[in-house]
């Protein structure tokens, strides 16, 4: 599955190895443009899941403000709830981000 922004591939990972969280696919770090990355101030911790990072992601000339999040170091507790461990992993806003 590709994550795709001003039609730029921004990720790109076999459906396989996405971590699916509440409807969002969340892709590993190898799979991401690591240089479209750059880390938000915007704050956010979800209850199970943990403390969030936003990352605003930059793609057609445009760098669109928190596109992507990811958990770091997430709860462990949330990995069994989960199915596994998607630490670092990145999710996107499907109102800035199409899947292909």
């Amino acid at each position: 599955m590709q994550a795709i922004i001003d039609g730029v591939v921004v990720a790109d990972a076999p459906t396989e190895d996405l971590v699916s969280i509440e409807g969002n696919h969340y892709f590993p770090p190898s799979s991401l443009d690591a240089a479209a990355f750059s880390d938000s101030d915007t704050p956010y911790t979800c209850p199970w899941k943990g403390v969030a990072q936003y990352h605003d992601v930059a793609a057609g000339g445009t760098t669109h403000h928190d596109a992507a999040w990811s958990y770091p170091e997430p709860y462990p507790a949330s990995f069994d709830r989960v199915g596994s461990d998607y630490s670092g992993y990145v999710a996107f806003d499907k109102r800035q981000v199409t899947f292909a």
